[in-house]
């Protein structure tokens, strides 16, 4: 028996958001709630905080995915058990990914942005 985990390479968050990038129906606006050019921008600022380095043992997710990952927690408010499916990452990894990158938002953006009290009071938790 495979583990869904272990299948992520045939078909993980980085199939998924190039496949959504492809449909020309708007698909990926509806996932993500922003549209590519926004994502990319905003890829582009909190990549190199977010980033990880591939070992031995594993493959590093994506900077890509983990903002795809982050986005689409923020806009659907799926739990991280249904993401885990979707994306075929780790509940437990999901829970430590959105928080980090949630953290890198607010500080890249918060010279554009006011960030609110309730969405740092949510980083917190």
């Amino acid at each position: 028996m495979v583990s869904l985990n272990q299948s992520r390479e045939r078909y993980s968050g980085t199939h998924l958001t190039a496949d959504l990038l492809k449909e020309p129906s708007g698909r990926f606006e509806n996932f993500c709630r922003m549209s590519f050019e926004d994502f990319e921008e905003l890829l582009q600022k909190i990549e190199p905080v977010v980033s990880k380095k591939d070992t031995r043992w594993r493959k590093a997710i994506p900077g890509k995915e983990r903002l795809a990952l982050t986005l689409r927690f923020l806009a659907s408010g799926d739990s991280f058990k249904s993401l885990h499916y979707l994306f075929k990452i780790s509940a437990q990894l999901i829970s430590s990914i959105v928080p980090e990158v949630c953290s890198a938002l607010i500080k890249v953006l918060s010279n554009v942005i006011q960030v609110t009290f309730l969405f740092r009071y949510f980083i917190r938790r």
